[in-house]
């Protein structure tokens, strides 16, 4: 079986790197070719679209990092976990929520469902 934590923790890697290049290859590696990443702001097929995703999130909140919240729960093929946006030095969420990873056999990410408990205004 994949060892959940290390996927959910490579996954929060690409959301924490702040160098595009570098993200896009971290994507390429975890998630399939045509994982679709799915959030209510967000609907996105492939490991480049999730990338640019995730540096539009740098773009509007300089300065944070996602960090996992409890334990992965895992069943099957499936991951959820979740997660909060910070700043960088410490201090209240702006975001909160929950992803669910559905792997491949070789404990790649095939699909990201993601829901928000806690977001901003728009």
């Amino acid at each position: 079986m994949t060892d959940a934590n290390a996927v959910v923790r490579r996954y929060v890697e690409i959301w924490n790197q702040p160098d595009g290049a570098l993200r896009a290859k971290a994507a390429a590696e975890l998630l399939t070719a045509d994982c679709r990443f799915v959030d209510p702001i967000a609907d996105v097929t492939g490991p480049d679209a999730l990338a640019a995703v995730v540096g539009g999130v740098h773009e509007r909140f300089p300065g944070h990092r996602l960090q996992q919240l409890g334990e992965v729960d895992a069943h099957h093929d499936v991951l959820r976990f979740t997660w909060e946006l910070v700043p960088d030095g410490g201090g209240e969420s702006l975001v909160i929520g929950t992803d669910v990873l559905a792997l491949t056999e070789d404990g790649r990410v095939a699909g990201i469902d993601g829901f928000f408990d806690k977001a901003p205004a728009a």
